[in-house]
């Protein structure tokens, strides 16, 4: 609201444009000697007061108070649900520049929650191209402007920032982020289910790539239960791609299917290529778990092509990585090395993207393992020391393990039975961390009238 002064002179200049007298606007809620002081600019109106006015002279509370006209901030709004459409079905290259310009138009008719709108979707370019540092500082920015709103407001901005670092490598500080805020929700009486959905399915990513199976589980079973009250049809979707992870991770194959073609349906009806192209990649990840692997590979190289038709540099730099282990595994070892060699070349140059530590641990996995098919016992030790030192960075306990071994089993037939016992024992040390271990504080807290957790799933303290 402007000061009394500004106020006043609006007010008063409307009213003799309308042709009312002080006492004619005045009634009948209010007297002429208080329209009279209004517009002198020695009281500050109050809300009802102003509305009061407005509806008298023919105008918006808004433009009263702020001597903004009510339409500009709806064509505004029009105009960000045009750059989010933009971003769903064309690229993000192409949608960055709409929100940068409503984002300089926000802030210009300073309309604090367009311009959240706007930061929010230009995080959402910049981790579609490749730029996760960038998508943290538009998501904080975003949370920062909406500090004065409830949690829910805000849940959004919190879940782009966790998935930036999550993207970065930076898996136990995503977590931390995440479960904060689902037990401020839960420890706060603010229980929305479209915010705990969303942060629910967010948290599951971390921490499977965590090792934390069962926290993982949990998390999928509640956001299950909530979906019911969630009325977003894409943001459920969003929530059955991530459960999908955890059924497969359970070995429950055709729950995983299924989840994963609901979400499919409602990102072809609405024309969502990214998100369709993620399930492309998923269900190549299915198969390829099977010893699928003709059809992993075709599924990964559609997920591949329309993501590089997005220019989604980060998301086509990830799934090259599970295609050339598909490829790695059909004995076609030039093409899968070929396709990763960007991802772990630090003179790569500029059309290279940071894909992140987990990513580029894989990368160097796989050319490991490439190296010692190969018969190329010292580039694979290279590689998977190389992994391990990424791996370690990010803490994905599940990969390190897996990891150890290889490089266990490697330098065991080298007959380096010592570091072979030394890695093996690192490995078991990563195997048998306790979920409790794997972020920053313990799980977070069930919402109210949750169901019960699965029988192996950590225990969560009481809601408060």
């Amino acid at each position: 609201m402007d000061e009394p002064s500004e106020i006043g002179r609006r007010v008063q200049r409307l009213r003799a444009q309308r042709g009312l007298t002080q006492k004619q606007l005045a009634q009948p809620g209010y007297t002429p000697a208080y329209v009279s002081t209004l517009e002198a600019g020695k009281v500050r109106p109050s809300e009802t007061a102003l509305r009061f006015l407005a509806g008298r002279l023919g105008t918006s509370y808004e433009e009263l108070a702020t001597g903004r006209p009510a339409h500009l901030a709806t064509e505004l709004r029009l105009a960000l649900t045009d750059a989010q459409r933009a971003l769903a079905t064309g690229s993000a290259r192409e949608a960055a520049p709409h929100f940068a310009r409503l984002l300089a138009e926000a802030e210009r008719l300073d309309l604090t929650d367009e311009r959240a709108e706007a930061l929010l979707g230009l995080g959402d370019c910049a981790l579609e191209s490749g730029d996760p540092a960038g998508a943290a500082g538009h998501f904080e920015a975003a949370e920062l402007l909406l500090a004065a709103e409830p949690l829910p407001r805000r849940a959004r901005a919190v879940r782009g920032r966790a998935v930036a670092h999550l993207l970065r490598g930076e898996l136990r500080y995503a977590c931390y982020l995440l479960e904060s805020a689902i037990d401020a929700l839960n420890a706060g009486g603010l229980g929305d289910p479209e915010a705990l959905v969303l942060l629910y399915a967010a948290v599951i990513s971390p921490y499977l790539d965590m090792g934390a199976l069962a926290r993982a589980a949990h998390a999928a079973e509640l956001a299950l239960a909530l979906a019911p009250g969630v009325g977003d049809p894409v943001l459920v979707a969003g929530m059955h791609r991530q459960v999908a992870r955890t059924f497969l991770a359970e070995g429950r194959a055709a729950d995983a299917d299924a989840a994963l073609a609901k979400a499919q349906a409602v990102y072809r009806q609405l024309r969502m290529r990214t998100d369709l192209a993620h399930c492309h990649w998923m269900r190549g990840y299915f198969q390829a778990q099977h010893g699928e692997l003709a059809a992993a590979e075709r599924e990964l190289r559609t997920a591949r092509e329309m993501l590089a038709a997005r220019r989604a540099a980060l998301y086509t730099a990830q799934v090259e990585v599970e295609l050339a282990d598909v490829l790695r595994r059909l004995g076609r070892f030039e093409e899968a090395v070929e396709l990763v060699s960007a991802l772990v070349d630090p003179d790569a140059g500029p059309g290279s993207v940071d894909a992140g530590a987990v990513h580029a641990g894989g990368a160097h996995r796989l050319l490991g393992l490439i190296a010692q098919e190969r018969g190329d016992t010292a580039a694979a030790e290279e590689h998977y020391v190389r992994a391990l030192a990424l791996l370690e960075r990010s803490g994905a306990a599940g990969d390190l393990a897996d990891l150890c071994r290889l490089l266990g089993d490697l330098l065991r037939r080298a007959g380096r039975t010592e570091a072979a016992l030394d890695a093996y024992r690192a490995g078991l040390g990563h195997r048998a961390a306790a979920p409790g271990t794997t972020t920053l504080g313990p799980p977070p807290a069930a919402p109210f009238a949750a169901p019960d957790p699965a029988p192996d799933a950590p225990p969560l303290p009481a809601p408060r």
